[in-house]
């Protein structure tokens, strides 16, 4: 089964089952300053499962594509992947349990044909602040999974959330798969065992954690579920590593035929290459090139990691080729084919940069060692950490000098500064995965009325919002316009926004079809992101947009508004700072 026939045999499987799919949205979570990427199915889903009405239903289905950066070092394995697309079904506040079992079990072993004997599961084991999940269980055995083939787990492994310090969260049941094709699975299930490979996780959130700590019952129960493509697919295919699968054998293919090296033997490079350069095509196809900051630092992380790694396959001026199967993989994938050339554009210039990068690195490397026998930790450390100069390369270099090279002190900066990155990110997760304070709630309101200000007040209908991020403290608006506003026209779109607020304007939210929302105008972002049903939030007869919110009830609710900031976000594209006094 290749990854097309999975992704349609897992959604048409849950449209039997009345739920309605939902798109495959933006690598870059729209309106939430919390986290950088999507890293799960549920990551857009968030005020649904908190209990907001979602306008496809209650039940809801959807193939997903993710990014996760956090464990980027176990990439190399077979296993691993920055990218991946995530299947996913969702009940909010319908099926519970039983169907969500129920629903796995038979997709596994009847439309999947997986035999009964080569799966095994976990549930949690229960602790002072929840119940020991013995209704899980016993779903489990009526199924036909004998006793010894189900573990239970603690926190640590069988239990999902809250995002933040509060909100929803519960047990989960996880699905396993005996990969081993040398020895039949074991009759006791022990999860320890590495031939066991997690296929699918079924979220069950019961519980609200809030803010004194305590798990209550949740008003809304909610099912959320995972299962990764690219692991299926290899377990389908007989395969124990993911990287023999259709979806990454061409790339693998052009790296060896570039390198004139074999797969076997260059595995983990060769992985490492191929994931990376992947994981960069789709994060510039959604619209952020290599940088400095934030998103754009990932993936020029992610691009310079597979030119290093490419430089011990003896390639250069490669990424761009190594590329190319990708957008064939993936045709399915409109906005890859259609940003196909910006992309390789790209991938080819930060190739470049890098280069260039190397080239400075060998200078300020031979400033460093001049006269002298040793290289500092501290100095190593310097050259990787300023100048994107690998350790492999410094050692390589002092090698030939005879110069020796503190690799041991090397390694406990770079723990120092793994470790303060790592607190960095787990800080843009404290407010959870979507921050639904009313401070949020009202920046978010503002920034539609400034959207349509913007509009009237520099007679340009066809502006529309190119990026959102939005805090507690403030707002950030990214739009399309080609030069820099002045001063009038900005005290001109502050005035109007704050007329708005003043006249005490009512949001209204009403679900209809998206060809309904297009004939009345309605503003919208990408049309290929939406559902065949969509909220429209309008503000008085002022503003009307698709959105997912959250919003506030009456424009009164706002304060006053104040553009802090108007400057250049990139090409043809202003940004605005603003806050709400």
């Amino acid at each position: 089964m290749n990854r097309k026939q999975l992704i349609k045999k897992y959604i048409e499987f849950f449209k039997s089952k009345d739920h309605k799919e939902i798109p495959n949205t933006s690598l870059i979570p729209e309106n939430d300053p919390t986290v950088l990427f999507t890293t799960a199915g549920m990551h857009p889903l968030v005020p649904y499962l908190l209990g907001q009405q979602h306008p496809q239903g209650k039940r809801l289905v959807n193939v997903q594509k993710c990014i996760r950066t956090g464990d980027i070092n176990e990439v190399g394995n077979t296993t691993h992947h920055t990218f991946f697309e995530m299947l996913g079904n969702w009940s909010l506040g319908d099926y519970f349990k039983k169907d969500a079992i129920k629903f796995s079990f038979e997709f596994l072993t009847k439309v999947l044909e997986i035999p009964i004997e080569k799966l095994a599961v976990t549930v949690f084991k229960g602790d002072k602040d929840a119940q020991k999940d013995e209704e899980s269980a016993k779903i489990w055995e009526s199924l036909g999974i004998p006793k010894q083939r189900i573990a239970f787990l603690g926190k640590e492994d069988n239990w999902w959330g809250p995002a933040g310090k509060t909100g929803p969260c519960g047990p989960d049941t996880e699905m396993f798969y005996w990969k081993s094709n040398n020895k039949p699975a074991p009759k006791e299930f022990n999860p320890e065992d590495k031939n066991w490979v997690e296929i699918w996780n079924d979220v069950l959130m019961q519980y609200n954690k809030d803010e004194i700590g305590n798990y209550n019952p949740a008003k809304q129960k909610n099912i959320d579920t995972g299962m990764g493509v690219e692991r299926t697919i290899a377990v389908l295919n007989n395969l124990e590593d993911n990287y023999l699968t259709e979806i990454w054998q061409p790339i693998i293919k052009q790296i060896e035929k570039k390198s004139k090296k074999s797969y076997k033997g260059n595995e983990k490079t060769m992985r490492i290459i191929a994931d990376h350069i992947k994981s960069a095509v789709f994060i510039i196809a959604d619209g952020i090139p290599p940088g400095n900051l934030e998103q754009g630092y990932i993936v020029r992380r992610l691009i310079r990691r597979a030119i290093r790694h490419g430089k011990n396959l003896g390639l250069t001026n490669f990424t761009k080729k190594i590329a190319k199967p990708i957008f064939k993989i993936y045709d399915d994938y409109k906005h890859l084919q259609k940003n196909k050339d910006k992309i390789l554009n790209e991938l080819e210039k930060e190739e470049e940069k890098f280069n260039q990068t190397i080239e400075q690195g060998i200078k300020i490397f031979n400033k460093l060692t001049k006269n002298k026998k040793s290289l500092s930790g501290k100095d190593a450390f310097l050259l990787y950490q300023s100048y994107g100069f690998p350790l492999e390369i410094t050692t390589e270099l002092a090698n030939e000098k005879s110069i020796k090279v503190n690799e041991k002190e090397f390694y406990k900066k770079q723990k120092i500064h793994q470790q303060l990155s790592k607190t960095a990110t787990e800080g843009k997760f404290k407010s959870g995965l979507v921050d639904n304070s009313e401070s949020t709630k009202k920046l978010h309101t503002a920034t539609h009325l400034l959207n349509q200000a913007l509009r009237e007040v520099l007679k340009k209908p066809d502006i529309f919002q190119k990026g959102s991020n939005i805090t507690a403290e403030r707002l950030r608006f990214d739009f399309n316009f080609d030069r820099k506003l002045t001063s009038e026209e900005k005290q001109a779109v502050e005035d109007l926004v704050n007329k708005k607020i003043q006249e005490k304007l009512p949001i209204i939210c009403e679900h209809k079809t998206f060809e309904e929302a297009k004939k009345e105008d309605a503003q919208g972002v990408f049309e290929d992101k939406y559902g065949a049903n969509v909220s429209v939030y309008s503000i008085g007869n002022f503003s009307k947009e698709i959105c997912a919110g959250p919003h506030v009830k009456n424009t009164s609710e706002l304060g006053t508004f104040k553009i802090k900031k108007e400057e250049s976000s990139s090409a043809g594209v202003r940004r605005i700072k603003a806050i709400l006094e």
